[in-house]
């Protein structure tokens, strides 16, 4: 049973980094080559984020179950310690990414969409544009820290 539950671990760390990566490498940078205006890949990447937050949020959560109970069966040393602190953050991550930054990008959007001239449009874009950097590198940290947990959950 210990080494199903270890096995089913290491898949669930697997399979979340394998999402966070496709969407940031694969899906972000395929939108951005699209001919659509900027307002309307907000959209689209916004529909994308949540029906991926349902997928997702679902692997995480069995993930983070799988982690304790291999953690539970083989005894909560400090790599598991290490790994429940991480997966605690990309929680926080994905809670504040699609929250906060998705929200805040497609609001930004739609004010870019509504400006009423040319001048207050790319102020609205410049500010959508600085943002969608920070939530670049918010999805970077998230890749890096899923990274080292599949790294933990294999070497436990």
């Amino acid at each position: 049973m210990s080494t199903l539950v270890h096995t089913l671990h290491v898949i669930l760390a697997g399979a979340w980094l394998g999402g966070v990566v496709f969407t940031t490498a694969v899906v972000s940078p395929s939108l951005k080559a699209m001919k659509w205006s900027e307002a309307e890949r907000v959209g689209v990447r916004s529909v994308i984020g949540k029906q991926y937050a349902r997928v997702g949020t679902v692997n995480l959560v069995l993930l983070l179950v799988f982690a304790v109970l291999d953690g539970l069966m083989k005894g909560f040393g400090a790599i598991f310690h290490v790994e429940y602190l991480l997966l605690a953050t990309i929680f926080g991550l994905v809670a504040a990414h699609g929250a906060y930054f998705g929200r805040r990008l497609v609001r930004l959007a739609e004010a870019e969409r509504r400006a009423v001239s040319a001048e207050e449009a790319r102020a609205f874009a410049k500010r959508r544009h600085a943002f969608q950097r920070l939530s670049f590198r918010v999805s970077l940290f998230d890749v890096l820290i899923s990274a080292v947990v599949v790294g933990l959950a294999v070497n436990t």
